[in-house]
């Protein structure tokens, strides 16, 4: 799995870090950042559930 993020798009909303708080957080603007880059195959359901929530499509989810 590998994971991108364009914190130009992010709008703060914060559901990628509800969604999956493991490899995800928010910086001190709210905007995304990746703290796990490599999840488990444990994480990747929730990996891709946030990609999904995320309101500005600033998270893109690549590869199994």
């Amino acid at each position: 799995m590998h994971l991108e993020t364009d914190t130009t798009r992010c709008v703060a909303s914060g559901q990628c870090a509800l969604s999956a708080p493991v490899v995800f957080d928010q910086d001190d603007d709210g905007k995304v950042i990746v703290v796990d880059a490599a999840p488990t195959l444990a994480e990747h359901s929730r990996t891709r559930q946030a990609a999904a929530l995320c309101p500005a499509g600033a998270i893109h989810v690549h590869g199994d």
